[in-house]
């Protein structure tokens, strides 16, 4: 076996295992709430793009920093399978049906909602908490950002992919991630990459949240890893 084959093994061997196991096991059967979502998704990018549905779209599921927090919170759920209207669709219903497909064999259905509905609203949130410090201050943003609609299902995308890999120590993958979303936001400057950083926070704090909660009673603080087989539906 090569270095890089045994490379690709440590960093990914377990996660591919629980996914494919999953899979054999049930296949699509195992991911009902992942096909839910992309078809969700598809059929709110169809009425988005109509004109009886762009309206009705708006009110529902798009968040933007200048709603009211009820309003803004009443829509977040929604939020995640309303996709942008200036990036193409097929990208938003392929990012759903791998990283929310493989959570739900790994996480389960309602973990997977949870920690991606978390994700979501740490970007909402530090919209408002940005916009209030303004352009000058740090991790400011500036007013006219308060009329951008939020990431969208990115956010818990991104939320569920650093959280995989924390729980299946994919870390090397994980790193990227995060570069990746630093980067973005580096180049770019906009929202969305400051709202897939805080999307990225709030999972670390779910994960060392989940790190204590797992960790055995008088365990050895040099110890490594949670001691808990993955986590399955």
């Amino acid at each position: 076996m090569s270095a890089v084959a045994r490379l690709a093994r440590a960093e990914w061997g377990p996660l591919y295992g629980a996914v494919r196991a999953g899979l054999v096991e049930r296949r699509l059967r195992a991911i009902p709430m992942t096909v839910a979502a992309v078809c969700l998704t598809a059929l709110t990018q169809y009425a988005q793009n109509q004109p009886w549905g762009y309206r009705f779209v708006q009110n529902i599921g798009a968040v933007r920093a200048e709603d009211p927090l009820w309003l803004a919170l009443l829509r977040t759920p929604l939020s995640l399978f309303v996709p942008a209207l200036d990036l193409p669709v097929w990208g938003a219903l392929a990012q759903i049906l791998l990283v929310f497909g493989i959570a739900e064999i790994c996480l389960g259905w309602w973990r997977t909602l949870v920690i991606a509905y978390v994700a979501t609203l740490a970007g909402t949130l530090y919209a408002r908490v940005g916009i209030a410090l303004g352009p000058h201050g740090f991790l400011g943003l500036p007013a006219s950002d308060s009329l951008v609609v939020d990431t969208g299902p990115s956010a818990a995308v991104v939320g569920l992919a650093v959280f995989l890999c924390w729980r299946y120590r994919a870390y090397v993958t994980a790193g990227v991630v995060v570069v990746a979303m630093v980067v973005e936001v580096l180049l770019k400057e906009n929202l969305a990459g400051k709202e897939h950083l805080a999307a990225i926070a709030a999972v670390l704090v779910l994960c060392g949240i989940s790190e204590l909660r797992h960790r055995p009673p008088g365990r050895d603080r040099t110890g490594s890893g949670s001691g808990l087989p993955p986590i399955q539906s």
